[in-house]
């Protein structure tokens, strides 16, 4: 007796998520992954500073940088949801139910913690940026130990956390050494945008739960770009300029966001949270490291190395065990 298509079709799905499941719960692939993704958004900074001079957007403009964001992260939205669409066969949706859960997301992830951060980065020092927005790791590590039973912080995450924060910290210093000042509009939304990230990446495993996490990513990408447009034109923000050097540029950091944030939220589904968060911090010394390759600044010295080795030796506190157990059913097949 023949098998009946639907039957088949349900079990060739399964299987598909149980082979997704191991593949993106195995430690190596899960970790290489986690790399590319920090050095995506490592080379968003040198990208943001050139894509700024090659629109011609003045230091001081934050309306217009938030519209830059806005157009950017729209984009990337756009892109990730063609994707689903190829990739999947049939146009891209959310149930009912989880649509105000993803808009949330869209809120908090795209727009809450990019206008925080671009106003706070304009009032404080690039050191302190990077440090305080470095914190975001550690800040998701916490709210899962809070948040989510089986994440409780322990010895091994503490100590990645100190090793991870202090390498970003040796690679942010200069030789005029730090700040201490503190102000509400800089170092204040700089932390609130921290906060932000934090908590949608609470947030995106929980809906991911639920929903395909790459039509998540592109319905956050979208409204949350939407949003962050409205604002930037409301602001009189504006973009005169384009030329085709920009217009490659702009699509490459698009592409940053949709690749990035799709995996990334993929990875956040079948593991812990602790065990991805911690390479967040390889997100700041990337961009050093980016910055010098694609903007001649000097990077390639002994200090940002050993940050480099400190932040890796986190990540390998962190992870030592090997084992990136993913959410399980009953019958101990992973379920994400």
């Amino acid at each position: 007796m023949k098998e009946k298509p639907e039957r088949a079709g349900k079990k060739e799905g399964t299987g598909k998520k149980e082979r997704t499941a191991r593949m993106l719960t195995n430690p190596w692939v899960a970790g290489l992954l986690a790399v590319c993704c920090t050095a995506l958004w490592g080379s968003a900074y040198p990208c943001v500073k050139s894509g700024y001079e090659l629109f011609q957007i003045a230091g001081e403009d934050v309306s217009s940088k938030i519209l830059f964001a806005g157009y950017r992260f729209f984009a990337a939205g756009i892109m990730t949801f063609i994707f689903s669409w190829i990739s999947s066969g049939r146009v891209p949706a959310v149930k009912r139910g989880n649509i105000p859960g993803a808009l949330g997301l869209g809120l908090v992830q795209t727009t809450l913690q990019y206008i925080f951060f671009y106003i706070g980065v304009a009032n404080t020092t690039g050191v302190k940026g990077s440090i305080i927005g470095a914190s975001s790791t550690f800040f998701t590590i916490l709210l899962a130990h809070f948040l989510i039973k089986s994440e409780k912080i322990d010895m091994k995450k503490g100590l990645g956390c100190i090793l991870g924060f202090s390498g970003v910290v040796l690679a942010s210093f200069t030789a005029q050494g730090l700040d201490a000042s503190f102000s509400i509009e800089g170092e204040g939304f700089l932390i609130i945008s921290a906060l932000s990230y934090a908590a949608a990446s609470i947030w995106s495993k929980g809906l991911a739960k639920k929903e395909d996490p790459i039509v998540i990513t592109a319905v956050q990408l979208l409204f949350g770009g939407a949003v962050l447009m409205i604002l930037g034109f409301s602001f009189g923000g504006h973009i005169d300029v384009v030329v085709w050097s920009g217009a490659v540029l702009f699509l490459y950091m698009a592409f940053i966001s949709s690749a990035a944030f799709s995996l990334w939220t993929l990875l956040l589904k079948y593991n812990p949270v602790g065990k991805v968060a911690i390479y967040g911090f390889m997100t700041p010394v990337f961009g050093v490291f980016m910055s010098a390759l694609f903007l001649g600044e000097s990077a390639w010295n002994m200090r940002n190395l050993a940050a480099l080795l400190m932040v890796s030796a986190g990540i390998i506190v962190v992870n030592r065990d090997g084992k990136w157990n993913c959410t399980k059913n009953n019958d101990g097949k992973c379920t994400g």
